[in-house]
């Protein structure tokens, strides 16, 4: 279910990214430059979150912090969003953030990711 959340937000994220293209197509940007990077970034971040929510689902260790560290800037933007009056987008970023968050510190999910991992020599 985590590995789903991820790749969901990834797709969210493209489809932020394929809306900011439409911008840039129909209004001028006060920097071309500043908002074709972030037309990059969010195309990278996007591909990371993919590769996150693949990697999540096989089970791969790496991933609970990249997904932790996700979820936690997701909240960042999301209180702010929430507080300024935007409730639903605000509820949007918060609830699947918050499921996640939960999640990814149950037992179950701590013994899929660490069943593959090699015991350390002390």
């Amino acid at each position: 279910m985590i590995a789903a959340i991820v790749v969901l937000e990834a797709v969210a994220l493209l489809a932020v990214a394929g809306w900011f293209v439409y911008g840039l197509l129909t209004q001028t940007p006060t920097s071309f430059g500043g908002a074709v990077f972030q037309l990059v970034l969010l195309v990278l971040l996007a591909g990371w979150l993919l590769a996150v929510g693949h990697f999540l689902f096989r089970g791969y260790r790496w991933t609970r912090a990249a997904a932790l560290v996700w979820q936690l800037f997701i909240i960042v933007i999301g209180v702010p969003t929430l507080s300024g009056g935007l409730v639903g987008p605000g509820l949007a970023l918060l609830l699947p953030a918050a499921v996640v968050m939960l999640l990814i510190f149950t037992r179950p999910v701590t013994e899929f990711l660490t069943k593959g991992a090699a015991p350390t020599a002390l």
